[in-house]
């Protein structure tokens, strides 16, 4: 080969490999809240203005870099699945559910409409769109074709759906459901949706015709107290709705319900312990993994106080039961969670550090690797791509 050769070669073979590395299958997004802090009596509202969005390069499973930054408003308020990724990587998806105004001398939380739109292709990845959904969105799920995300609205109380063609998102309806709706998980074969009905303690069944979402109250699903988080296992058999309504100490519940037949129902429950608010299964289906809140979010005065979370790994049956396998420690309010693609890494954000835990996942045990790393933030949320 000339050198003549040689160097069109490489010169391809960047063009692919970057454009490849820029293509967001390998990228994770994590929301920075800068709004609340914690003191001594608890939760702190603050002024608004330096909230980001990360997009972090796990090319490297073992070691996570930051691509970029983007200054966009999210919270800490909801479940920490207000963000994903398309399957194919080309674009990020976060709904701010609320924005804080002034009042007085204080700040509160008022209801957000926004979902932005991030072009992950772009080198370095930006903001391409906003677009109004429902009343303060929370939790939202791509499909694994990637042509439709639904948005869990809580004050809005419904399920926004929105259209995704090529990097053009668009809401195409909106999903009545008389309850608050925290989190929303779509099946992989795109026909039907899970959604938690949070303060009804119920999981709502969405049923999908391409872009046509109905909703049947009649088959409305129990669960524990406060069903926050939920997602469903690869080939869509079982759905785990994380629960964190038990409050001061007392153990939570993974409700794992039958997802396939005519009348998905509740199959069994477990406890990893307490405040279970992130909640991922991995993509090989195989285990599944929560970080625990503990106490660390209680004030100090609290007779359940903790400075530190737990990361909690569990098996999947073959019948959906989970199994604890695994435990490990964590810095205080451990939000976000993420598996690596391959399943054989889990990453973790901690609120009050600012710094991102990376574990590696071996025969159901969990090592963790490299020193942490630092977040210019506070980490709120964390999501892989949709799969």
């Amino acid at each position: 080969m000339t050198l003549r050769s040689f160097l069109c070669v490489m010169c391809l073979a960047g063009i692919v490999g970057g454009g490849l590395a820029r293509a967001g299958t390998n990228d994770i997004l994590i929301g920075l809240d800068g709004k609340i802090t914690y003191g001594p009596e608890g939760q702190v509202n603050g002024a608004p203005g330096n909230d980001a969005v990360l997009v972090l390069d796990i090319s490297d499973p073992a070691k996570p870099r930051i691509r970029a930054s983007l200054p966009l408003s999210n919270s800490l308020l909801g479940p920490p699945t207000n963000l994903q990724i398309t399957p194919d990587g080309k674009l990020g998806l976060v709904a701010n559910s609320v924005v804080h105004v002034q009042d007085g001398n204080s700040w509160k939380p008022v209801p957000d409409d926004k979902l932005y739109v991030i072009d992950l292709t772009a080198d370095p990845p930006k903001l391409i769109d906003t677009i109004s959904v429902g009343r303060q969105p929370s939790g939202l799920s791509i499909s694994r074709k990637g042509d439709l995300a639904l948005i869990a609205n809580r004050d809005g109380k419904s399920v926004s759906v929105v259209s995704i063609q090529g990097l053009t998102v668009k809401t195409v309806g909106e999903v009545p459901l008389e309850q608050q709706a925290a989190a929303v998980v779509i099946a992989p074969d795109g026909k039907r949706a899970f959604v938690c009905l949070n303060l009804a303690n119920k999981i709502g069944v969405l049923a999908i015709d391409g872009q046509n979402v109905t909703y049947d109250k009649s088959m409305d699903i129990p669960s524990a107290f406060n069903p926050y988080n939920i997602d469903i296992t690869p080939d869509g058999k079982y759905v785990v709705a994380s629960n964190t309504g038990a409050q001061k100490n007392n153990a939570d519940a993974e409700v794992i319900i039958e997802a396939t037949s005519p009348h998905p129902h509740v199959v069994d429950m477990m406890t990893p312990g307490t405040g279970p608010e992130g909640f991922a299964i991995a993509p090989d289906g195989k285990t599944a993994a929560t970080p625990l809140l503990l106490g660390t979010a209680a004030k100090d005065s609290d007779w359940f106080k903790t400075k530190a979370g737990e990361l909690v790994l569990m098996s999947i049956g073959t019948d959906g039961k989970l199994t604890v396998t695994a435990r490990a420690p964590l810095g205080g309010l451990p939000e976000g969670i993420a598996y690596s693609p391959n399943a054989d890494y889990l990453y973790v954000a901690n609120y009050f550090e600012k710094d991102l835990q990376v574990f590696q996942l071996t025969s159901g045990k969990l090592t963790e690797v490299g020193p942490r790393l630092k977040l210019p933030g506070q980490p709120a949320s964390m999501r892989a791509p949709a799969r």
